[in-house]
């Protein structure tokens, strides 16, 4: 934990927000990440994204299974889900979404939307094309030598 907060604070002189995350395997740091939205004009380069694709590449593959993350900060909705996916067997975390929020990092807006049925989001969903669509779901279901994550 030690080092994802020297990683938010030191980010922090070099263009990037106040998060730092490292990825553990076995008891050693395998991948370590920093918030580079603003310096990358990137949305999604956040700490735990940028650390999870290091951890990826390092052990090559997508799946994270037996590895822990420690973040600066309880991971925002895009971060848990990347952690989700990564197959992280833990999350440790230092400061709070609260502490973020009165910072002025706010993601309560996103759980707040998540809550609502699809039609009263502020960001609209409209289905399209799906009898198109579904055919590369199908395709997919039907692939004999298929990868799945």
């Amino acid at each position: 934990m030690r080092e994802a907060i020297e990683l938010s604070l030191d980010n922090i002189d070099h263009g990037g927000g106040p998060f730092g995350a490292v990825i553990v395997k076995d008891g050693r740091i395998i991948a370590r990440g920093a918030n580079r939205v603003t310096a990358s004009n990137d949305p999604t380069a956040h700490a735990e994204v940028n650390a999870i694709r290091e951890a990826a590449r390092v052990l090559g593959t997508f799946d994270l299974s037996g590895c822990e993350i420690y973040t600066s900060c309880e991971p925002c909705p895009m971060c848990l889900g990347a952690i989700y996916w990564a197959h992280l067997d833990k999350v440790y975390y230092g400061n709070t979404k609260a502490d973020a929020k009165a910072i002025g990092f706010d993601d309560s807006f996103i759980y707040d939307e998540l809550a609502l049925p699809m039609d009263e989001r502020h960001l609209k969903a409209i289905p399209l094309m799906h009898d198109e669509a579904i055919k590369a779901f199908e395709k997919w279901e039907n692939k004999s030598d298929k990868i799945e994550y």
